[in-house]
């Protein structure tokens, strides 16, 4: 018998091998193992002919992952009675012809854009319908009453577009995103006339996704008000500034999910790059939705595959759950296993 040291323990061996030998003996022949005998590497080719001596320290190592595979099967965005794949919405206002805002909302991936219900706005300069650009049987638009600042404009805005979208027999007919705004300069919603007007659209059939400031309160207001979805500014419409106040969403999730962990908190406007939304999906809410962010990106398509995949990404990390922040260094690799220092 001979004594010797394999990974750090005492082993007897019971008569005189060779490495290859001790290989096969412990299950290892293989082949995915690398052999150090007395701190030198033995190589493959010497491994039938390299005999092993008693006090031999041996070392026997491989490979080891430290990761595992995302769930990559999240549940499908719901709001309401309208259920999709996506968790990005686009717009469609900003772009420099229709022909490049039809082909970001494909980069986008998107499956609802949204379209403001303005006449001026219905036509352009060559007579042009946005709906000839909008492929009505892939996409289900939800009509905006951006540029209302009033109760009473935003619901005969969110109107007309039930009318115009049923005629169109589009499943958008009968919800609308609310834009009931107090400032043109900041573009800030007014929260009593938002109020307000969600309650009379809820009566009137209306699934209600309602644009609003990050104030945890009145987030909590509007859904008690039958909002379909609360949808927080992360910042300024169209300013780009991202996810200013990442705490106050925070308390919005927890408020509005509570006891309802499905109802659909979606952040919209102030989305600037991916990295925002990657932001806002990383706080656990369901969706973001954006348009200048895209349309006056450089170049719009590339960034719509952008804000695509960091829709993606940012889902896939919130159900991950990520790592707890640690002042000091942890290693990824196990510790256990390691090859003895010399002494």
């Amino acid at each position: 018998m001979i004594q010797v040291k394999i990974n750090g323990e005492e082993r007897t061996l019971p008569k005189e091998m060779t490495v290859a030998d001790l290989l096969r003996e412990l299950g290892h022949a293989d082949g995915r193992v690398a052999v150090e005998v007395n701190e030198r590497v033995v190589p493959k080719a010497e491994h039938e002919n390299h005999k092993l001596s008693a006090g031999d320290a041996i070392e026997i190592v491989t490979l080891v992952g430290g990761g595992a595979q995302p769930d990559l099967e999240p549940k499908p965005l719901v709001i309401g009675k309208h259920s999709f794949r996506s968790r990005l919405i686009t717009g469609t206002g900003k772009y420099s012809s229709y022909e490049v805002m039809r082909e970001a909302l494909e980069a986008s991936g998107c499956e609802v854009t949204t379209v403001a219900v303005r006449r001026e706005r219905l036509f352009d300069k060559q007579g042009r319908n946005i709906l000839d650009y909008l492929d009505l049987k892939k996409y289900t638009i939800l009509p905006n009453t951006a540029g209302c600042f009033s109760a009473e404009d935003a619901i005969r805005h969110a109107r007309l577009a039930r009318e115009l979208l049923a005629n169109l027999d589009n499943p958008g007919a009968d919800w609308v995103k609310l834009e009931c705004l107090g400032d043109p300069k900041t573009l800030l919603p007014d929260p009593v006339a938002t109020l307000e007007a969600t309650e009379q659209l809820v009566k009137e059939g209306f699934e209600v996704l309602v644009y609003t400031s990050d104030d945890p309160i009145m987030a909590r207001r509007l859904k008690e008000a039958g909002a379909a979805s609360v949808m927080p500014a992360g910042s300024p419409i169209g300013s780009g500034q991202g996810v200013l106040n990442p705490n106050n969403i925070r308390i919005i999730l927890e408020y509005l999910k509570q006891d309802d962990p499905d109802y659909p908190v979606i952040v919209d406007a102030g989305v600037g790059t991916a990295s925002d939304v990657t932001i806002a999906m990383e706080l656990g809410c369901d969706g973001v939705l954006l348009n200048t962010g895209i349309a006056h990106a450089k170049d719009p398509i590339r960034m719509a595959y952008a804000m695509r995949y960091a829709c993606e990404a940012g889902r896939l990390a919130y159900l991950s759950g990520r790592i707890p922040k640690k002042l000091y260094a942890q290693a990824s690799s196990p510790m256990e296993g390691l090859i003895a220092a010399s002494r």
